[in-house]
């Protein structure tokens, strides 16, 4: 199965089992600590705009599609579905201490809890998992003390640095040591395709100050901007204490893949949902 990379380099590669393929980052399975993933759009039974294996149950779609994809998703990675805890993403940068107690909220049982775009456990046998259609998923996982992470970034996410955010409340959980993190920023939109309004710019310009030279954003002049969220959060990583050899960058767009992968750009708002999920076997 083929995609488009934006540049030279590929730290991700494309599992499939029967109809589900799915990628997967080298330098998290080297750990041998973690099952992960994150979906694609195919393999599933949604029918329209949402097909095929799209996993959110806020789209309009058949809510028994979407627990037969979660399914098949998770046979493909290699979980339970019971041990499935979501998250309720609402662009904050608010990570929850996931806990034997919380295992199937959001798939078996009702979420007890709301404005959760970060997830962190030590818990084996709990498989977190966020959603995207063009945001930017973030993987960690600390060898040392045995503990996982998962986050959303969106642009909001971004310029208020969840991904460091997520570090230090691991660091306050865990006791991890950043430097010790294995971490991978996931598939979702390129610069190119990542058009923002100006008041946006503004506020990464401002929280980007000493990286202006690094063309994390630009001006076109039609008077919008094109902000690049895989170096913004590389920063935010790096800038937390991740070490550069640690970090993998997926090197994939969701706008540019619309075939393969949900674009809530490509498809002006008609998409379902990828996952992003993360389990310490």
């Amino acid at each position: 199965m083929e995609w488009k990379l934006k540049s030279e380099g590929n730290m991700i590669r494309m599992k499939k089992k029967g109809s589900v393929p799915y990628f997967v980052f080298p330098n998290l399975e080297d750990t041998d600590l973690v099952r992960h993933g994150f979906s694609t759009r195919l393999g599933g039974v949604s029918e329209g705009y949402l097909a095929e294996l799209n996993l959110s149950f806020t789209r309009g779609d058949n809510p028994e599609h979407v627990r037969e994809n979660f399914r098949r998703i998770a046979d493909a990675v290699g979980f339970e579905p019971e041990s499935l805890v979501l998250s309720h993403q609402t662009h904050t940068v608010n990570v929850r201490l996931v806990t034997e107690k919380d295992r199937g909220k959001g798939f078996t049982k009702p979420l007890d809890y709301e404005n959760v775009d970060g997830l962190i456990t030590n818990v084996p046998g709990l498989t977190l998992a966020t959603f995207y259609a063009d945001c930017v998923p973030l993987f960690f996982v600390d060898p040392v003390n045995r503990a996982i992470g998962l986050s959303h970034s969106g642009w909001k996410g971004t310029v208020n640095r969840i991904g460091a955010v997520t570090v230090e409340r691991m660091k306050e959980a865990f006791g991890t040591d950043p430097k010790h993190l294995r971490a991978a920023i996931a598939p979702s939109i390129c610069q190119d395709c990542y058009e923002v309004s100006e008041d946006v710019a503004l506020e990464f310009k401002r929280e980007f100050q000493k990286h202006a030279d690094e063309h994390l954003i630009y001006r076109k002049e039609n008077g919008k901007y094109q902000l690049n969220l895989w170096r913004a959060n590389e920063i935010v990583l790096l800038e937390a204490g991740v070490q550069p050899e640690h970090l993998a960058i997926a090197n994939i767009c969701t706008c540019c893949n619309p075939k393969l992968l949900f674009s809530h750009r490509a498809s002006r708002g008609m998409r379902g949902n990828l996952g992003a999920f993360l389990e310490l076997i």
